[in-house]
């Protein structure tokens, strides 16, 4: 085995271009661009060094193994898989892939998921936050632009008041302006003083609750009506062995959660109606009594009644109320105006599970002690006062040591049990008071992440080892992140995106040539 050339890196500083030709230019460059194709395009990939083995899967014999020592860099390189654009734009072009074929599984079929599911009714549902405070919008009354993303259409005037005077704080009660798509000031309070910040980031903190009960009330309504109906419920077996009578419809969703510029989160959910059978891995369509306007009923029921009142606070003794605002779309996916398909509403939701708090302007890590005191400012803008009104409401208050809750306490009653039901909103303070998921969908809506995950590194196994009876064990350990230098990262992203380019040529080739077969067919 020859010995591994050490490689002789340009200063720090030489230029991004003289280390790409001093890459460039080595003997091994071909075979460093073979080794850093996986994690080529990722802004900062993990470093591991180790060995990787090939063993026989019936005699545990070692037939090939690879040392990273052996390789240009002497480490191995993995994308890091950072889900958000505005850290990793390529990997989140991966996972919004993968988010895509999440959620157009769940209307289509596919990938385990039956194709019958693309005959049940489906609603496009949008659920916004209350009102905290006025704040600076655009509003077009009538669009006349060929696509949103590139509206060029006059709005209308931001707050016009025909008596406009100002508020207890002296700020103007009113703006005229018509702001452009791009305006700095949308999402921005007419005043900071009136705006209750405390309030909207208790909204984000609690709006997973929300759902929650959102949902079960939708699935109760439909209930309901099966019942007056005279609609028969299923005899279902427990994973213990009861057997229990269920209603003959259940609701399964996939659900996006989008930051607004005001920074108040709300959600896009596509609620797919579907039927049960006895048989737990069955995908039946509801019954012929349930239509897709029972559910249109049920979500706008729903979202009416539901309110969550959070538990005391030493600041609200009362709590405050978490309710959805009056604005909630339910739209119907495949509809005969052919408005929203199946298609467009997944890409749309995938866009949004990329990203997080970059629509507010602000991209932001995890805060700590250290640091919170860069960003938070109770007389600051918009932004920093609502981190610092995360921190102040998750500071340890008495009720820290109180014994409150127990392991008997239902789901629904925990939120009142909780010694602290507020402690975790300094661990979201950079996510403005939300910490939950930025798409979750329903068990039986879909195909699941980890399955096209796994699916892609079998598939990359399979190509790159032919042999069989074989398995890759790795013992492999953290070595750093990021590239050597910037040369080595224009390289290897380049070559990615020169990839990524000749693969969206060859699929639209191949569409092409489908759709030209199907047409001279």
């Amino acid at each position: 085995m020859s010995t591994p050339r050490t490689l002789r890196r340009p200063g720090p500083a030489v230029g991004r271009d003289a280390q790409a030709l001093h890459r460039a230019a080595m003997p091994e460059f071909s075979g460093w661009l073979e080794h850093t194709a996986a994690a080529g395009g990722c802004a900062r990939p993990i470093r591991l060094t180790g060995t990787i083995a090939a063993v026989e899967t019936t005699t545990g014999r070692i037939t090939r193994q690879l040392r990273t020592d052996e390789l240009s860099d002497q480490t191995l390189y993995k994308a890091c898989g950072n889900r958000r654009e505005s850290q990793c734009r390529d990997c989140a072009w991966v996972y919004a892939g993968d988010a895509y074929q999440v959620l157009r599984c769940g209307l289509t079929g596919g990938k385990g998921v039956p194709d019958s599911v693309g005959r049940h009714p489906v609603v496009f549902a949008t659920f916004t936050a209350p009102s905290f405070g006025a704040v600076h919008h655009r509003h077009v009354a009538r669009h006349t632009c060929a696509t949103r993303r590139r509206c060029d259409c006059r709005p209308a005037p931001c707050r016009a008041r025909s008596a406009a005077g100002t508020c207890q704080h002296g700020q103007p009660a009113a703006c005229f302006a018509r702001h452009d798509a791009d305006d700095p000031q949308r999402g921005q309070p007419l005043c900071l003083d009136c705006y209750d910040h405390d309030h909207q980031v208790v909204w984000n903190y609690f709006s997973g609750e929300l759902w929650r009960r959102t949902k079960q009330a939708i699935e109760r309504h439909l209930a309901a009506l099966c019942r007056r109906r005279g609609i028969p419920f299923v005899q279902v077996v427990t994973g213990s062995g009861q057997v229990r009578r269920v209603p003959p419809v259940r609701v399964s969703h996939g659900k996006v959660a989008e930051m607004q510029r005001r920074a108040a989160v709300h959600f896009h959910a596509l609620l797919r109606l579907d039927g049960v059978d006895p048989d737990p891995d069955a995908f039946v369509p509801p019954p012929t009594g349930i239509t897709v306007d029972d559910l249109d009923a049920a979500v706008h029921a729903a979202a009416r009644q539901i309110v969550v009142t959070t538990p005391p606070h030493p600041d609200r003794p009362q709590g405050w109320v978490v309710a959805w605002g009056e604005q909630v779309d339910v739209r119907r996916i495949n509809a005969a105006d052919g408005e929203l398909t199946d298609g467009k509403v997944a890409a749309y939701l995938a866009k949004y599970a990329t990203k997080a708090t970059e629509s507010t302007g602000r991209s932001l890590t995890r805060l700590t002690p250290a640091t919170i005191d860069d960003y938070a400012d109770p007389e600051g803008d918009h932004l920093a006062r609502l981190i610092d009104a995360c921190w102040h409401l998750g500071r340890p208050t008495g009720n820290d040591t109180a014994s409150g809750a127990t392991t008997a306490d239902n789901r629904q009653g925990s939120l009142d049990a909780q010694p602290n039901a507020y402690a975790r909103l300094r661990r979201w303070a950079h996510m403005l008071g939300f910490g939950g998921h930025f798409l979750t969908k329903a068990r039986r809506y879909s195909v699941t992440f980890g399955v096209l995950r796994d699916t892609r590194a079998t598939y990359r196994r399979e190509e790159d080892d032919d042999t069989p009876g074989t398995v890759t064990i790795g013992t492999l350990t953290y070595a750093g992140s990021g590239w050597l230098t910037e040369g080595d990262a224009l390289l290897a992203n380049t070559a990615a995106a020169q990839r990524r380019q000749a693969k969206r040529i060859g699929r639209e080739e191949l569409a092409h040539e489908a759709w030209l077969t199907g047409a001279a067919a």
